[in-house]
């Protein structure tokens, strides 16, 4: 609240199921407060900030066609129709069931030539391929590859020690979903649970940042204080602006959500993201309030009911919290 922890709380387990039967694992670590897990859709907001910043060097600009840096795009689609789901692209793409023996560089070239299916501005469409063609744009504006430039343009910058892509050891990351396909034995842990960032490589813009839930905080905490020393105050009033994204369940911002009613709660105000494994950041500059859920919804098996319930029950939670610190 306004800086200061109002309420934090580790429960439950890293990992639990030893199958997609139920059948428990021999060895189940506490989560903890210092606890790792896989951000999922999250990983967007980090996506996010290297192209903000990348726009404030002047490497690139966010109505400029992506064919700029990428020449087997669409010449309609600008970065700022990638960030807000404008572009016309598909929602998904499983590219290791239509290359499963391809590598992840032959992977990503064909991800940058998945046609436009929709009309470029808008209606909204969610598109994890959007965002994929969104980090690669800034890893060739920024001549690096993209886990670098997170590291070097935000997770340094805020001093994040605890969050990046492909976590060296799975000993504090909880586990994700049971995956047959997968090597190893047991539910996925330590390595990215999105299919499509998996196989390319467990770096893409749309998925594959793991984090703590203090390090994702301290990233909220420096967008609702306006950006410093990550981005300029000018670049978190761009994000966080209603676009005018056409078509979505809320108003929507560059690379945020705001409202969005399935996470915010009763912070009508707030801003943030949400992540398939269990995951959100919530942030609410009126309240100066920001919260973060980490959870392993997906584990053992994805689809089981109660995770917005649960989005909602802590949003109220931190507001009551909030509330006794005033």
């Amino acid at each position: 609240m306004n800086g200061s922890v109002a309420a934090a709380s580790a429960a439950g387990e890293l990992v639990r199921y030893a199958a997609a039967d139920g059948t428990l694992a021999a060895q189940r670590p506490p989560a903890r407060r210092d606890s790792i897990f896989d951000l999922a859709s999250v990983s967007k907001l980090f996506t996010t900030a290297v192209l903000l910043r990348l726009a404030e060097e002047g490497r690139l600009d966010l109505d400029e066609p992506v064919a700029r840096h990428v020449p087997a795009s669409d010449g309609r689609i600008t970065p700022r129709h990638l960030l807000t789901h404008t572009a016309g692209l598909p929602a998904t793409r499983r590219i290791d069931r239509e290359l499963p023996d391809a590598d992840a560089d032959t992977r990503m070239a064909a991800m940058l030539e998945t046609p436009v299916v929709h009309p470029v501005g808008g209606p909204y469409l969610y598109s994890d391929v959007g965002m994929v063609m969104a980090g690669r744009v800034a890893e060739l504006a920024g001549g690096a590859p993209l886990d670098v430039l997170v590291r070097t343009r935000v997770t340094e910058v805020l001093g994040l020690a605890d969050t990046g892509y492909r976590p060296a050891s799975p000993a504090r990351v909880a586990a994700t979903e049971w995956k047959s396909e997968r090597p190893g034995p047991g539910c996925v842990r330590g390595e990215v649970h999105d299919e499509t960032a998996y196989a390319l490589g467990g770096v893409a813009g749309h998925a594959g940042v793991f984090a703590t839930a203090g390090d994702v905080l301290a990233f909220g905490e420096a967008l609702r204080r306006g950006g410093g020393p990550m981005l300029s105050g000018r670049s978190v009033a761009e994000m966080t602006r209603d676009q005018g994204a056409e078509g979505a369940p809320f108003r929507h911002g560059l690379g945020v959500r705001l409202g969005d009613p399935s996470t915010v709660g009763p912070l009508d105000g707030a801003y943030g993201h949400s992540g398939f494994t269990g995951t959100s950041l919530v942030v609410d500059p009126v309240r100066r309030l920001t919260v973060v859920l980490l959870t392993n919804a997906v584990h053992p098996v994805r689809g089981r009911d109660g995770i917005r319930e649960l989005r909602h029950a802590v949003a109220a939670e931190a507001l009551r919290a909030a509330d006794l610190h005033l």
